[in-house]
Order: structure tokens, then sequence, then C-alpha cells
């Protein structure tokens, strides 16, 4: 684990999409033909509490063991390939750029990150995503997924998720009990969000957290929350939970929103599936939004918009305040190239985003719950 952060915890989260039935649309968007797994954190949490998430958490040593190489395939990367270089101008996001060796860890942090966004699927939601043996051979395409017959039964498999949410080290333990290894080759490199500093007052946490992809064919695999950090959970569409955002049923923070409103452009699982593998090996660009505080509501800036420092405090340390008297309304009408989340209240978010996507991704749609409409301006 990177020791050197100061300011950020290192995280892992999961956007898992599995194939779903067709049913009448709650969107205008229409028929989607999956959904993605949402998960009900606890009041209780110290961190967005009762906010609905994708699974995932914080790293720990234990998924940067270098007993895992033992398991995994030898060849370079586990076979998840090399990230292309980033485009001119661009660096390969300092999560995944950090020498782990340096830091005592032979595991790439591409192959830890993977494994912690999967053993956290396991803690919260009771979901085991592994394959057989040492994983698929180079140039094999995918493994099949573990038998559900090579599952232990029910009440052995709990008294295993009771063991990993006290220990991440019985992950690793609990894979060579099923001769198996983490499916780490089914998690696409999505995006990386940094917590934004004003987020973060008064000593709160900061995460530097890997967004991966996973795209199941099967209909959404047996799910139940773990009671402890999760009190419910959800499969939705995501209009579909746009929609219960928007009636105020659920709540999210700005990035799980931002990517909802990124994957309402896949209402096809296989669409979905094959860009996120086209792109695969492109990488992704770190994001830390600034909060620039207006009279009526707040914009959260992202790299790219007109109104985006040059030079953001990342850390915090120069306790930069960037407000104005300002309507929203106005800030909209000053500005030309937008990257932009609009937030009037906890249900009231907008996207605004007219800016080239780098590293062959995709923008999200522009829609918003409740927020006047500057789309025409763009």
């Amino acid at each position: 684990m990177n020791s050197r952060l100061r300011h950020w915890r290192e995280a892992a989260t999961l956007l898992l999409a599995a194939g779903a039935p067709a049913r009448l649309p709650r969107s205008p968007l229409g028929s989607f033909d999956y959904e993605l797994l949402l998960l009900q954190r606890s009041p209780r949490s110290g961190f967005m509490p009762g906010a609905h998430v994708f699974p995932g958490g914080l790293v720990e040593a234990a998924d940067f063991s270098a007993d895992w190489l033992g398991l995994l395939p030898a060849s370079p990367h586990c076979g998840l390939g090399f990230v292309r270089p980033p485009p001119l101008g661009s660096s390969r996001a300092p999560l995944f750029a950090a020498a782990r060796e340096r830091l005592g860890s032979p595991l790439p942090g591409e192959v830890a990150f993977r494994i912690c966004a999967i053993r956290e699927a396991f803690e919260e939601a009771g979901i085991l995503l592994l394959v057989p043996g040492r994983g698929p051979a180079a140039g094999s395409g995918p493994a099949p997924p573990l038998p559900a017959e090579r599952l232990p039964p029910a009440a052995e498999l709990s008294e295993w998720r009771r063991r990993v949410q006290e220990d991440p080290a019985c992950f690793l333990q609990l894979c060579r009990h099923l001769g198996c290894v983490p499916n780490i080759w089914a998690l696409k490199e999505w995006s990386n969000w940094l917590t934004p500093v004003a987020k973060a007052e008064g000593g709160g946490r900061r995460y530097d957290t890997a967004f991966y992809l996973c795209c199941l064919e099967k209909r959404p695999p047996r799910t139940s929350q773990d009671d402890r950090e999760v009190t419910a959970f959800r499969w939705s569409s995501p209009p579909e939970a746009i929609e219960c955002f928007k009636c105020q049923e659920i709540r999210f923070a700005p990035p799980q929103f931002y990517e909802l409103c990124r994957l309402c452009n896949f209402s096809s699982l296989h669409e979905l599936h094959k860009f996120s593998s086209d792109r695969a090996l492109e990488g992704c660009e770190r994001w830390m939004s600034v909060i620039l505080t207006a009279s009526d509501g707040y914009i959260q800036l992202l790299p790219g918009d007109d109104l985006y420092p040059e030079d953001p405090d990342y850390t915090g340390e120069k306790k930069t305040v960037m407000s104005t008297d300002k309507k929203v309304e106005d800030l909209m009408k000053e500005g030309s190239v937008f990257h932009r989340i609009v937030i009037k209240n906890i249900n009231n978010l907008a996207v605004y985003v007219n800016i080239q996507p780098k590293y062959k991704h995709m923008n999200p749609l522009m829609i918003n719950t409740g927020c006047s409409d500057y789309s025409s301006r763009l």
C-alpha cells in the first residue's frame, strides 16, 4: 500500500452490471437490458450515511500480498496487459503510476485494486467473482466463472464472509480453499475520482478511488446485504436509478450520479461490454472536482471546464475557497466549455459537459433532476 499518501486513502469500487429481463421502463430513455448493483450504506456510517453507492472500499495490505503471485498467472501484470502510454500532455493517474515495488509490494497496483473491489463485493453483497485455477491463459479469452456447484454450502460461505470481513487476508485463504482466483480480468478500468477538498473539511475522509466496470452476461447473482456497512441493496438500470433519485427514493454522491449518466449512453449490456473491453488498456484520467459556491447552489467543476483552476488545490493546504455572489444561472451564461455538476440540493443535480473526452472514453448524457436546464446554451 502507498504509505506515502498523506491526504487520501486508496480505495476501489465496482460498477457491476448484469443482464436483466425486459420490463416497462420508468425513464424516457427506454428499455435497458441490464441492471447495476447499488448498495445502501448504513445510517451509522461515517462516510455518506444512508446513500446508495457501488460496492467498494479501502484497499487493505492483504490486497497487495505477495502471496497472490502464487495463485495468479505469472505473465506480466498477471495477464491484464499494459496500459498504453497516455496522450501527449497527459500522465497516468498517480494511483496507478506509483512504483509499488519501491513501496514494498511486488504486486502491481492494477492487480491489487481489482482484488480489493472483488473482495469488497463479497464482503458487502455476498457476490463472489471468481474463476477456477489460475485464471485464463494468455490469448485464450475470458475464463468461465466458478461453477455454483464448486461453492461451499450457504452456511459455510456465510462463515467465510464473516471471516473476510474481520480479516481481509482470509479472502486469499478462501481462494486457496476453492482452488480459484479473483476474476481480475473481468474488471475494466473505468475512472479515477478524488474526494474534493471541501468534502474533507473538519477532518473528513478523502479517497483516491479506482472505479472498475464488470459486465456479467447472466442475470444478477444472488445478493445479500451484510447488515453492517450495508443495510439494503437494489439492482436498477442506470436511468431507473436516476428516476428513483429524482423521486427522492434514494440519493447519490456526485461521482455516482455522473457515472450513472455516463452509463445511460448504453442501453445494451453487449454494447457496454464491447465499449469497455475495446478501451480497456487506454487508462483513465484522474478527476478531482473543485467546488464553486454560488449564491443559490454549488457547482462541482471538473478538469477541462472553463472555470476549473489551472493549479487546483489538491491537498487543501492552500486553504483556497472558490465562491461568488453570482447565481448559478449567471455562471452558466458566462462559460462556453463545460464539465461540471450543478447542485441545488441533495436530490437536485445536473451534469453539463461539452468537452472532448480523453482516453477514448464517453461523456455522460446531460441529465438534470430538477435544476434549470441550461443545456441549450452548450
